[in-house]
């Protein structure tokens, strides 16, 4: 998935860039990730001025992910938007001027799936939840509390008063 600045420049209306990813390669490695289905890009490459690119769309998918407290799966659905800036640089050096948003390219064609993979990466969420109020799992027996409860006795005592925890119970003379 390449953009070429010449064409692009002489061309009248925008490139309009369709295709499918696989980015199952970037998440390896994640245990919270347990399946990437190929993304969908829709993208529009348009002229930006002198030597200058933006790339604008849309990226979609699907990712199957663990739920950050239960350990279900969840599937969740990525609309990701999709916007950079290229410019081509003619010099070998940067300008004084460097603006952290254009991305500055040497060669005259682009490939696009890296940036597209870093966006993707860029837009995954930290944490999945099966539902907003799930119970997680029990910190002792490991039991899905939104299944069912336990039999566990998961009282908190506050630390500073566990040497206290034994003192009005009866024991035994």
């Amino acid at each position: 998935m390449n953009i070429h600045f010449r064409k692009l420049a002489n061309a009248d209306e925008p490139l309009v860039l369709h295709d499918v990813v696989d980015v199952s390669e970037v998440v390896t490695g994640r245990k919270d990730i347990l399946a990437v289905a190929p993304l969908s890009v829709d993208l529009k490459a348009l002229p930006a001025g002198t030597d200058s690119v933006n790339v604008v769309g849309t990226l979609s998918g699907e990712v199957d992910m663990l739920c950050s407290r239960c350990l279900t799966e969840v599937k969740s659905k990525l609309n990701i938007p999709f916007a950079e800036t290229f410019k081509w640089l003619k010099q070998p050096i940067l300008p004084e001027d460097d603006d952290e948003k254009l991305i500055y390219i040497k060669d005259e064609i682009v490939d696009l799936i890296p940036y597209v993979e870093e966006n993707f990466v860029l837009h995954l969420p930290d944490s999945v939840l099966c539902k907003a109020d799930c119970l997680g799992l029990c910190q002792k027996c490991g039991q899905n509390l939104n299944e069912g409860t336990c039999s566990c006795d998961n009282t908190v005592i506050d630390p500073r008063l566990a040497a206290l925890k034994g003192f009005f119970t009866k024991q035994d003379d």
